[in-house]
């Protein structure tokens, strides 16, 4: 899509503890790579990959931070402006699924409540060593009304379809604020208007379909 005018740019951030594959996640959706010798990320990275959503060049920037604490100062920045959070888990970790409601709390503290979330349950390649139940995950999932799935960096399972599901609710929530705002009359609320407006998503409860998610029983 080089050259190609870009209708939205849309950022979203990735959450969670450390080395539960957030920097592989991005890795395998930005660049189709994946890295056994994958070092902790340091600071914060972003990278951007354009795709199209319905007949719209979406410019989809995707932040990266480190998960250990000493880095939790950088968190007013790096949520601002996101419109999309990925909230990270490993499968096998167990604790990093229990901090997930503490990550979920900070994410609301500093971005729009309503961004569009998605739980994510990374590395479910390694089922043999599954300490988080897929059903504990939906259950929480649906508690807090996000999104969820199950993925393998490693096996690039799930990875776009997460990122592909969380960019087009965002463009749908997005396009029917451009509807609402042209009808208002002519008082400049255009596309270039919603810049900084809230993001409300509908509906009580956003899930994937349960064909979607990975490796269940």
């Amino acid at each position: 899509m080089a050259g190609e005018k870009i209708d939205y740019v849309f950022k979203v951030v990735l959450i969670g503890d450390s080395a539960v594959g957030k920097s592989q996640i991005l890795s395998r959706f930005a660049r189709d790579e994946f890295s056994l010798d994958s070092k902790a990320t340091i600071g914060v990275e972003f990278q951007t990959r354009t795709l199209s959503i319905k007949n719209k060049n979406i410019k989809a920037q995707i932040w990266d931070t480190a998960g250990q604490e000493r880095y939790r100062a950088v968190t007013s920045a790096y949520y601002r402006g996101a419109v999309g959070a990925l909230l990270v888990y490993d499968i096998t970790k167990r604790q990093s699924f229990d901090h997930i409601a503490r990550w979920l709390d900070e994410l609301r503290a500093h971005a729009d409540r309503q961004i569009v979330i998605m739980l994510v349950g990374n590395k479910c390649d390694l089922s043999d060593e599954r300490a988080v139940s897929a059903d504990d995950a939906r259950e929480f999932a649906e508690k807090e009304s996000l999104f969820f799935l199950e993925t393998s960096a490693l096996e690039a399972t799930n990875i776009e379809n997460a990122f592909q599901t969380v960019l087009t609710e965002i463009f749908n929530v997005v396009n029917k604020k451009n509807v609402t705002a042209s009808g208002q009359g002519n008082g400049g609320a255009g596309p270039t208007a919603l810049s900084g407006q809230k993001i409300v998503v509908p509906g009580p409860t956003q899930e994937v379909p349960k064909a979607k998610t990975c490796c269940q029983a």
